[in-house]
């Protein structure tokens, strides 16, 4: 017997915010692949946002709706960085224990 196929949160809502799932085994398909770049996309984003957090928020001149925005900016990408830690988790757990 096989042990059945674990879905892949995929790192995109679909209609509604409701999240999307991958079913394969192909882990070098094609929306593997796009999943996997986009993860990129998302982690590269919040490393820039955090790296201009500290910067925004020491500026004494910054306007409150320059700092809403840059808030809702960070709230995005921690979102997606969420989604995507919980993706992995999900895949690891699916692997199997860790072995070193």
């Amino acid at each position: 017997m096989t042990a059945p196929k674990e879905l892949r949160l995929l790192p995109w809502s679909g209609p509604e915010g409701k999240p999307c799932y991958l079913n394969t085994d192909d882990k070098g398909g094609y929306m593997s692949r796009l999943a996997d770049n986009i993860e990129a996309v998302q982690l590269g984003t919040a490393a820039e946002l955090l790296e201009q957090a500290s910067e925004t928020l020491d500026d004494r001149d910054s306007d409150p709706e320059d700092l809403r925005r840059f808030a809702k900016e960070l709230a995005g990408a921690l979102r997606d960085v969420l989604r995507v830690a919980t993706s992995r988790g999900h895949l690891l757990e699916a692997s199997g224990p860790y072995r070193s």
